[in-house]
């Protein structure tokens, strides 16, 4: 059976990816200094503003100003007449006793529950997937497109590609074979330049300097399209043409379309937010299960309730992959080898 999977990647001056990272600079600003600090971070930029929004609970006020200066700068932005506003406030009163003191917790008074003393900072389903595609375990277009703005942000940083910008994407189809990738369909780079930059130049430099190193995995074949700068010219980019958001590449921070998306952001979370501890911990989970070659291919799934903190459904599915055991006994062994709430997956992941 054939099959096309598409994955996308952002360099980090997309203004979305800026926002990102904006958002979990202000909180690990407040964890370094403040380890216990609830935040709930939010970032929109345009041209020339940046308003930071949302919830910080912390025994340290965060240098927001400065903060939001160093990540323009390091992602390439000058910050000469940047406006920058906060809404900031504290976390819930009612949300906060609920994460602090779970729901098992306030129902077993005395008891021993430890690893359950904390519920869970909001409710949702999380994904986490892995597959034998890579030796990263992840899905090959997902690699594929980052390599390709790894490297693509690697030769404006080196000065390898000159007069390029920080704003770029990229996007890459992959063809698979019963379950397995077999040939790359496609590839799309888009990289903002100078308005001087000559485009038959800039193709030329992309594909040797870029595309034939990132797409070591999975060369491209003479019937592959390439697609660099589709739409002409990339003068205009960053916030003076775009606006950014936190949380809106989600599928880019996850798997592509391979794998479905509870809807829950990561960035300008700290762990007391599922949405961001329990994905990783379904990701690390769903890794193992395919590194031990229990199944080539696994998705595990945690939904949980807020203020409680045993996940209300655990799934996997191995797509017909497993070697071992069924699915529903490989979810059954779950919470028996990794700790999913909320205390046990901080301890584990760090």
């Amino acid at each position: 059976m054939r099959r096309f999977y598409t994955a996308e990647s952002v360099t980090e001056g997309h203004p979305d990816k800026v926002c990102d990272q904006i958002a979990d600079a202000i909180l690990d600003e407040c964890l370094r200094y403040d380890p216990s600090s609830r935040v709930a971070c939010e970032v929109l930029a345009t041209r020339g503003n940046v308003f930071v929004a949302g919830e910080i609970t912390s025994g340290y006020e965060p240098p927001v100003f400065d903060v939001i200066r160093k990540v323009l700068e390091e992602c390439g932005y000058c910050t000469d007449g940047i406006e920058m506003d906060t809404f900031v406030h504290q976390q819930s009163p009612d949300i906060a006793k609920a994460v602090s003191v779970s729901k098992e917790f306030r129902d077993n008074i005395g008891a021993k529950l430890r690893d359950r003393s904390r519920g869970a900072g909001d409710q949702g389903v999380m994904v986490g997937y892995a597959c034998d595609d890579t030796p990263q375990l992840m899905p090959m277009p997902t690699v594929l497109a980052h390599r390709i703005t790894r490297e693509l942000s690697a030769c404006r940083r080196s000065g390898y590609i000159k007069d390029i910008f920080s704003d770029g994407k990229a996007q890459v189809t992959v063809e698979y074979e019963d379950g397995k990738p077999v040939r790359l369909e496609s590839v799309v780079v888009s990289c903002q330049h100078g308005a001087e930059k000559n485009l038959k130049k800039l193709d030329a430099e992309i594909r040797e300097k870029v595309l034939r190193s990132a797409l070591r995995l999975l060369p491209p074949d003479e019937d592959t399209k390439i697609l660099i700068n589709p739409s002409g010219k990339f003068v205009c980019g960053g916030f003076d043409a775009d606006t950014g958001l936190t949380g809106r590449k989600l599928m880019v921070d996850t798997y592509g379309s391979m794998v479905p998306h509870g809807g829950g952001a990561f960035s300008g979370k700290d762990c007391s937010k599922v949405d961001r501890s329990a994905a990783y911990m379904a990701r690390y989970i769903a890794k193992n299960i395919v590194a031990a070659e229990f199944a080539s291919k696994c998705q595990v799934s945690l939904a949980y309730a807020i203020g409680v903190a045993e996940p209300v459904m655990i799934e996997v599915d191995t797509f017909g992959t497993g070697k071992v055991c069924a699915d529903d006994c490989l979810a059954a062994a779950i919470p028996l080898v990794f700790g999913v709430t909320p205390v046990q997956i901080m301890e584990s992941l760090g």
